[in-house]
């Protein structure tokens, strides 16, 4: 034979190389402390109290029936008839007598200002009296008050001078004791009855 030509076989193709996953690594496990954290504290919560038991309703009391008053009898109706024109009485009297009392103390606050009054315009008249006679002297200052007390008779007729309070000048004094003496016989009042017997006179230089 001639030489026959060899015909290689082709080769088999390789296969492919196998890639292996890469194995995956488990996560760390943290492990937890042994402490456990206390929940805060809840307080118990109140029994709530026992809600009261309803009354029983209570019984509506029985009307009693009011007795009728015994109906007055004819002398106890002629009795308090009486009792009323008697207090009627009294409450008239009373009345009357108030405004009878009234008019008592109206008088008598009339009487007295009329009494003050000529008591005033007898005294102003001895005043006057006495002052015509007095002769001031030439030295007198200023409107000093000299007080003089006087004793007289129901005539007039002076008893007694005497100084209570000095005017302070010496010769104004003596002026006025002069002046008293030789008024007298001193006015009398209009009624005897305004008559006074100790006076207690005042004088002033400029009056």
């Amino acid at each position: 034979m001639v030489g026959a030509a060899v015909v290689e076989a082709p080769e088999p193709p390789k296969p492919a190389p196998v890639v292996e996953p890469e194995p995956v690594k488990p996560e760390p496990v943290i492990e937890k402390p042994d402490i456990a954290i206390k929940e805060p504290h809840k307080p118990k919560p109140k029994p709530e109290p026992p809600k009261p038991k309803p009354e029983p309703p209570k019984p509506r009391p029985k009307p009693v029936a009011t007795p009728e008053p015994p109906r007055p009898t004819l002398r106890e109706r002629e009795a308090q008839r009486q009792i009323r024109e008697e207090l009627a009485r009294e409450q008239a009297s009373l009345a009357l007598e108030r405004e009878r009392q009234q008019i008592r103390d109206q008088l008598a606050r009339e009487a007295s200002a009329a009494a003050t009054r000529d008591s005033d315009l007898y005294k102003g008249r001895i005043r006057s009296k006495i002052r015509g006679n007095i002769v001031l002297p030439p030295d007198i200052k200023g409107n000093p008050e000299a007080i003089f007390d006087v004793v007289q008779l129901p005539t007039g007729e002076i008893l007694d001078v005497r100084l209570r309070k000095s005017s302070g000048h010496r010769g104004y004094d003596e002026a006025v004791h002069r002046a008293i003496l030789k008024a007298s016989p001193l006015p009398k009042p209009d009624r005897p009855e305004l008559f006074v017997r100790d006076l207690q006179l005042a004088f002033h230089p400029q009056d």
